[in-house]
């Protein structure tokens, strides 16, 4: 299982759209890099979900439950809410998150999470903002 971010603006669709839903198709993605992150998602793999905009917080985890069949979109589905969303003031604060595409890259909208990135967010994520 590899565990990746999406990115999503929430006034185009967001978390509770996705749980009113149920399942949606993550595609749509233009840039090279963030298509390549893309095409490598599995079903199986964990994504948690980061809301652009006003937000910028990840906000919950998701599910990806199949691959599209032309290798530009997934399949997802929500699996839990964040207690507490993880705005990325928060993130940037954290050394142990500095090396993130996420406060590297910020334009990327699909990305890696290795299994140390992927604890302390949800650490961040059980834990009010201060």
């Amino acid at each position: 299982m590899a565990r990746w971010l999406f990115k999503e603006e929430p006034s185009h669709y967001s978390f509770a759209d996705l749980e009113r839903d149920g399942t949606t198709t993550w595609d749509g993605v233009a840039n090279a890099l963030a298509l390549r992150h893309l095409r490598a998602v599995r079903p199986g793999d964990r994504v948690l979900l980061y809301h652009t905009g006003k937000e910028k917080a990840v906000v919950g985890e998701l599910e990806v439950v199949a691959a599209a069949g032309d290798e530009s979109g997934v399949t997802v589905r929500p699996v839990r809410r964040l207690q507490h969303p993880v705005p990325l003031s928060r993130i940037k604060s954290e050394a142990a998150l500095a090396d993130w595409e996420l406060v590297r890259l910020p334009r990327l909208s699909v990305m890696p999470v290795t299994g140390a990135q992927w604890r302390r967010v949800e650490e961040l994520g059980r834990e009010p903002e201060e």
